[in-house]
């Protein structure tokens, strides 16, 4: 008899005796029973399955560095997961042979010049094109990439540019993979640079770059990285947030030995472009001794940035005796030209929360805003009242708190920049000040 039927006669029997008791009785009964039939039938179930008994091995630790055997191990391991890996994305030819294909069954009318294909040509595709296209075949997949045609066909070339993009993200999670010494997916800074250093042969828009350059253009490059996707300086990056950002894409565009002058100027990782920020770190470092003293940095830019930052950058900021190498330098160029993007902004107002509260109130504000009113003093200018100035901050902030600006509220007001320039460079204090006459 199983617990169903049990249940079913005592409910049977508590009907009979039903008014010849109390309630509260009558519950603590059937509270009773329905726990002594579940427990038993529990425990039956628990002989028969021995996974009851112990929870399964979940984590197993890394080897420790003197447990060479293990480590050589698991990295034959990971070298052949990852090979096996790479050996099931599609190659060159079969790409090919699935947009003949593709073009093969296409399913008119074109659309301009654009063929289309609908679900039943879709799925004879699948059918020829082998196992290996299979997991791009979905309904799901298909369903994606549908858009407004009448005739509910989507895009070949549509299709198959999203297929071609997902092979080049496999093939490239594969590639960083290979540099992924602790195989926990992520990337350390040397892991990094030995990925960018073996890339650039590869790049001919660096074949310019001499050899003696090559340490400097890593440094540059990884800074990059590491600013914007390891902002809390963990010191690593997971993988599968570097093929997420566009940084990849903007370095492999370096393949492209067509690409514009006006691309590789706005391009970080250009020769071009990591040659001006060297060049700039040269031209700073008055006596040669390879770093920056505050006042070498003072000149930085248009050389109107206030004492009281620049005394918070070297504060705040790593330096050795007192001076800034091009490590931290990279990280100082990357916040004030990036100063839209949260990372910036969070890098600055670290250095304008003098008082260490994670908000800025009027005292922070008028501490910066001081040092503008004094740099306007010494260039014969009549200095802005503070008052004002405060008022126009905390308007453009619209902060939660109407006394405390914190760092969400600079981000989400999309007003950061404009801010950040206001308190620590003159420039572009008058810049916002004139705003109406330059049109800015």
């Amino acid at each position: 008899m199983d617990w169903v039927q049990k249940l079913k006669d005592y409910n049977t029997k508590k009907e009979a005796i039903k008014g010849k008791r109390s309630e509260s009785d009558i519950k603590y009964e059937e509270t009773e029973e329905f726990n002594k039939i579940y427990n038993k039938c529990k425990g039956s179930r628990k002989q028969n399955h021995n996974s009851y008994t112990s929870i399964p091995r979940f984590y197993y630790k890394l080897p420790a560095e003197d447990e060479v055997l293990l480590q050589k191990l698991r990295e034959e391991s990971r070298a052949v997961f990852l090979q096996r890996r790479s050996r099931e994305l599609l190659d060159n030819d079969e790409l090919q042979n699935l947009w003949f294909l593709l073009d093969k069954h296409h399913t008119p009318p074109l659309v301009g010049e654009d063929q289309m294909i609908n679900y039943e040509d879709f799925l004879r595709v699948a059918e020829e094109a082998g196992a290996k296209c299979k997991p791009f075949f979905t309904a799901t997949v298909f369903a994606k990439l549908q858009q407004t045609d009448p005739y509910g066909r989507i895009s070949i070339m549509q299709f198959f540019n999203y297929v071609m993009r997902k092979v080049w993200l496999h093939q490239t999670r594969i590639g960083l993979s290979l540099y992924d010494v602790a195989g926990q997916g992520y990337l350390k800074e040397s892991d990094l640079e030995n990925y960018i250093l073996e890339l650039i042969p590869t790049l001919p828009q660096l074949d310019g770059l001499e050899k003696s350059f090559y340490s400097f253009y890593v440094c540059t490059a990884v800074r990059k990285f590491f600013f914007f996707l390891d902002p809390m300086r963990t010191g690593k990056i997971k993988i599968q947030d570097i093929l997420a950002c566009s940084f990849l894409d903007d370095l492999l565009e370096l393949r492209d030995e067509d690409l514009p002058k006006d691309a590789q100027d706005s391009n970080w990782f250009s020769a071009p472009s990591a040659l001006r920020v060297y060049g700039q770190y040269l031209n700073l470092d008055k006596d040669h001794n390879g770093m920056l003293s505050k006042d070498e940095l003072s000149r930085y830019g248009t050389g109107t940035l206030t004492d009281v930052f620049l005394e918070r950058v070297f504060q705040e900021c790593l330096t050795y005796d007192g001076e800034m190498d091009y490590k931290t330098y990279l990280d100082f160029v990357l916040a004030l030209e990036n100063r839209k993007e949260p990372q910036a902004l969070q890098y600055i107002f670290k250095l304008l929360d003098v008082q260490g509260r994670g908000y800025l109130n009027v005292f922070a504000l008028n501490f910066f805003f001081r040092a503008i009113q004094e740099q306007m003093k010494m260039h014969g200018q009549e200095p802005v009242s503070f008052a004002d100035v405060k008022d126009e901050i905390f308007d453009m902030v619209k902060p939660e708190d109407p006394l405390k600006i914190a760092l969400p509220d600079l981000i989400n007001s999309g007003q950061g920049e404009t801010v950040t320039s206001i308190l620590i460079d003159l420039n572009g204090f008058w810049t916002y000040e004139n705003r109406e006459v330059t049109g800015k």
